[in-house]
């Protein structure tokens, strides 16, 4: 695939460099010079200089013959003009735009064909809020994650002592839980992924991937760990975007939130705007300050600013005030490997939780979502088989009989909205939703291959 990336920023560089390891043609456009030689010094990938709205570097980056434009740079208004570029004089197919406006976003007729033509608007902002929301309402998970509409989901956590599963081989999950459909697709122990089987055995501290219905995880995560209430009293520090959606969420959700900001007029003006949220005028590393906000009392504290150094350091004030969960945002990923779990519960990064939703609309095939998994190190890939046994790969082949990559394991299979049993005799069947796993990327164009459809196919 021929892909345009507009603006090298955190987004834009890790997007870039997730698709050049694969298959894809990639041209990077900035106005930077030193970014883009940086960039380049490091990947395989075109870089261009220049105005990524202006119809002449456009030109130059190959939108004539483009497959995808994907503008990320820092401006709204800059995306969504190149994309209008990219439609009426390049008539690229597919265009995705960054917007960060809740102006813009407010608005969605804007943009069609006959106005703005944006294939997928994408909003940091709103990805990370649901993605913070999911973490709290699965006290003790490292990431989770919706297919199938929502109706399963596939959920990481660290396994500790007082789980009944922890010890034992996963065969007794069955004998543990014989009415859930569940399948533990991944074993990350030490940074080392394991393709689970039946013989394998659950170790303390091990990252466990496994995949449920929305109405099962609770009881497959009491499996592997002791369980956790969710709690209802929060503390947020950052009133930008994110601190704003997430305590407006939280709130119409009967939470308690206090939220803490340092700009006294953007304290204000979120005060008037929220209805049921304490907003303090103050510095979230305060020490004194948490303690008159009883942050001992408090089940999660989430530092959402700018800046990673004050994110980190807030958070781990709270943690040692006594507050029983922290997270916070932290774009650096050479921090989150530093941090998570020894310094922090849980370190989100907003880039990798956007290129997780860009992955979807750049995977061939009819591929209904795909989510990065480890700071982009793994990929899960929700994809409909289609066909017969003459066509595909797939479609009228007994799970035994499917030549999957090397380290990639089939995790789920919806059919008709129910999930179906993975024993070695199951048969997938044209239109199944399938759940693949992949835990090294670079064999992601071999999954993507058993999803096509060829007419000579035997």
């Amino acid at each position: 695939m021929k892909i345009i990336i507009l603006g090298s920023g955190q987004v834009g560089a890790s997007i870039a460099e997730n698709l050049s390891k694969e298959e894809n043609d990639i041209t990077l456009v900035d106005r930077n010079r030193e970014i883009l030689e940086k960039i380049q010094d490091r990947l395989d990938i075109r870089t261009i200089q220049g105005n990524a709205s202006s119809p002449s570097v456009l030109k130059r980056a190959g939108a004539d013959d483009g497959d995808l434009v994907l503008a990320v740079t820092n401006s709204d208004e800059v995306n969504m003009v190149a994309c209008q570029v990219a439609h009426t004089l390049f008539h690229t197919p597919k265009k995705i735009a960054r917007v960060r406006s809740a102006d813009f976003l407010a608005h969605p007729e804007l943009y069609n064909r006959g106005s703005i033509p944006i294939d997928l608007i994408i909003s940091p902002e709103e990805i990370i809020t649901e993605q913070i929301h999911r973490l709290i309402e699965y006290p003790g998970a490292l990431q989770v994650i919706d297919f199938a509409d929502g109706k399963i989901r596939l959920v990481g956590l660290k396994a500790y002592y007082g789980g009944a599963l922890v010890g034992h081989e996963l065969r007794h999950l069955k004998d543990h839980l014989p009415s859930v459909k569940t399948r533990v697709v991944a074993i990350y122990r030490k940074d080392r992924a394991i393709i689970p089987t039946g013989n394998t055995i659950i170790e303390a501290d091990d990252e466990v991937f496994f995949i449920a219905t929305q109405g099962n995880i609770k009881t497959v995560m009491q499996e592997l760990r002791s369980i956790e209430e969710v709690g209802k009293k929060v503390i947020l520090a950052g009133a930008g975007n994110i601190g704003y959606r997430l305590a407006k969420s939280l709130e119409t959700s009967k939470f308690h939130v206090k939220l803490i900001e340092r700009d006294k007029a953007r304290a204000k003006r979120v005060s008037e705007r929220l209805d049921n949220t304490v907003v303090l005028e103050g510095d979230a590393a305060d020490e004194e300050l948490l303690r008159q906000e009883n942050i001992d009392s408090m089940e999660l504290f989430c530092s959402l600013t700018n800046d990673d150094e004050a994110n980190i350091l807030s958070a781990m004030l709270a943690k040692r005030l006594g507050a029983r969960r922290v997270m916070a945002i932290v774009n650096r990923l050479a921090y989150i490997d530093l941090i998570q779990s020894s310094v922090l519960d849980i370190a989100i990064s907003p880039q990798q939780s956007t290129v997780s939703t860009l992955l979807t609309h750049v995977r061939r095939g009819d591929v209904v979502a795909a989510h990065s998994l480890r700071r982009g190190v793994a990929e899960a890939i929700e994809a409909v088989a289609h066909g017969d046994r003459k066509t595909s790969k797939m479609v009228g082949r007994r799970l035994a009989e499917i030549r999957l990559p090397e380290g990639a394991t089939i995790g789920a299979i919806m059919r008709d909205d129910e999930l179906i049993n993975l024993e070695e005799d199951a048969v997938v069947q044209d239109g199944d939703h399938v759940i693949i796993l992949v835990i090294d990327k670079r064999r992601i164009p071999d999954v993507e291959r058993l999803f096509q459809v060829s007419a000579t196919f035997f």
